[in-house]
């Protein structure tokens, strides 16, 4: 069947127009800027930028009439002040969205503006758009236009649509290697992209595969838009950003490793609020978020949800902006704190929100995007145990909870995605951890890292004791890569993907394994 337009391509003319009146898309607000007005200066005196889309475009956090669309300035990306090369002035940009990927059947235009307050990102929310449906678009500015990139909208709510494909990745460190995984993953061309964290890394990068800039760890807005910057310009990365929208939530290296609220690690550090507000700044420009999104201060709302028709509801949370500090140190055998009802590792109203949203649910599959590993995992032979304190083994009554809301509200396809832990594991999630009897109640997804831990191996060392522990575990790999998921009515297909090299570029994809979950029967079934 032909596609209808929504609306005839705009002239240059009828663009400006229709931006004017706000009758195409909403420009999303950006961080406040702070001290005077930034001039606008005369079209005699301004510079002639060269290409200025060295970052590349991304678009995110779609529904079933809008999506985000985000590009950011940069002439010189890895200058020192944190400004990308750019003048210190407002440039007008350009975006269209169009039915076609030769951009001919333009739908949707307008102008934003883009000013040093936030190093010249742009954020759009283009609304008016029809549900289920792919889209292409594109940036301009001046007379450079950038790359065209790919996006869809959701299904219309109580619809299905089509089967989702849809894959998630986590912990991708530029200095740790090559982004070939990102690649890999763009080559499948999935309709929705989960990145659950560690999207950059803090640390000074040491001698790994490529270095670091700047070349330190990394402390002031300066420095974490550089390092931000620095990670756009990769082409495995900008591909898969251009193939599909994201929909991106964080986790500890965005910021500082292991920390907690509003306590660094170690304790004690001396201006880790400051720094805090920095990351999540620089964070936000990066990301293709909406203004919901916008910091404030040391906060930053980024727990949210995003429905796929009746499919599936991603209910994303933030592990750890509200958690309690870790107890005990990283890792424990003996911690009594660890199953104190007290701490949460989401904090109270994040806690209540997602058993309120799984409640209220009404779609096939609740697919849980998060932080840590989310199952037990205890790492030592026999009867006394170690658990990871940054995990949900430190926080027992907080995933209890969880785990209890599900069956008390009957939520019949769980499903949680995990990232950190630089390895693939397949979970099936217990009623009750310490009694491996107990009813199979979901699963849990964890996908391996994109290049943190190097080039791996199958297994891992002490990978058959967990498996022999643990047994709700069916899956250890310790290699790279990404897991892509095609949702269906019936059920979730898993496929775990693998590179055997980041060490240097080009590496091949394979499958290590594949899970099938069927819909209204939890638990893990091997294909």
């Amino acid at each position: 069947m032909p596609v209808t337009p929504i609306n005839r391509p705009l002239t240059r003319r009828g663009l400006l127009a229709a931006t004017a009146v706000g009758a195409t898309a909403v420009a999303a607000g950006t961080v406040p800027a702070s001290g005077s007005p930034v001039p606008v200066e005369s079209a005699g005196s301004r510079q002639t930028l060269t290409d200025p889309f060295t970052l590349g475009i991304a678009s995110g956090d779609p529904d079933f009439r809008s999506v985000v669309l985000w590009t950011r300035l940069a002439l010189d990306p890895l200058a020192a002040d944190g400004m990308g090369g750019m003048p210190s002035r407002r440039y007008n940009v350009q975006w269209q969205v169009a039915l076609d990927p030769q951009m001919r059947r333009v739908v949707r235009a307008g102008v934003v503006s883009a000013g040093p307050e936030s190093a010249h990102a742009v954020h759009v929310e283009v609304g008016g758009l029809l549900p289920g449906r792919e889209y292409y678009y594109r940036f301009r500015c001046e007379k450079h236009l950038s790359a065209i990139g790919r996006t869809v909208t959701t299904p219309l709510p109580g619809t299905y649509g089509s089967p989702l494909h849809m894959a998630f990745v986590s912990c991708s460190n530029y200095a740790g290697g090559y982004f070939t995984a990102y690649q890999r993953m763009a080559e499948e061309h999935p309709s929705l992209v989960l990145h659950l964290g560690d999207y950059i890394y803090e640390g000074a990068g040491g001698s790994g595969a490529r270095a670091h800039s700047p070349a330190k760890e990394i402390w002031t807005l300066a420095d974490y838009r550089v390092r931000h910057a620095q990670y756009r310009t990769d082409p495995d990365l900008q591909a898969a950003h251009a193939v599909a929208p994201w929909v991106v939530v964080w986790d500890d290296h965005e910021l500082e490793n292991n920390y907690a609220d509003e306590i660094p690690s170690p304790a004690g550090q001396a201006g880790f609020l400051e720094r805090r507000a920095a990351a999540y700044r620089a964070y936000y420009e990066s990301m293709p978020l909406r203004r919901s999104s916008i910091p404030r201060g040391i906060d930053m709302q980024i727990y949210r949800r995003i429905q796929w028709g009746r499919l599936a509801e991603f209910h994303m949370l933030d592990t750890r902006q509200y958690r309690s500090d870790q107890a005990c140190s990283d890792t424990a055998s003996d911690c009594p704190a660890a199953f104190d009802p007290a701490r949460s590792i989401t904090g109270p109203d994040q806690e209540k929100w997602l058993l309120d949203g799984l409640g209220r649910s009404s779609a096939t599959w609740d697919v849980i995007g998060q932080q840590v590993f989310f199952a037990a995992r205890d790492f030592t032979a026999g009867p006394s145990v170690t658990y990871s304190m940054d995990a949900w083994d430190g926080y027992v009554a907080s995933r209890q909870r969880i785990l209890d809301g599900i069956q008390q509200r009957n939520v019949t396809n769980p499903v949680v995605l995990t990232g950190d832990v630089h390895k693939h594991y397949a979970n099936d999630l217990k009623a009750d951890f310490r009694n491996p009897d107990s009813a199979t109640v979901g699963v849990e997804l964890v996908t391996t890292s994109i290049t943190s831990g190097g080039d791996g191996q199958d297994m891992p060392t002490g990978g058959q004791l967990q498996l022999d522990e643990n047994p709700h575990i069916k899956l250890i790999n310790n290699q790279r890569g990404y897991v892509s998921t095609t949702i269906t009515r019936d059920s979730l297909r898993a496929d775990f993907k693998t590179i055997p090299y980041v060490t240097t570029a080009g590496a091949p994809v394979t499958t290590r394994a594949t899970f099938v979950v069927e819909a209204g029967n939890p638990g893990l079934n091997q294909a």
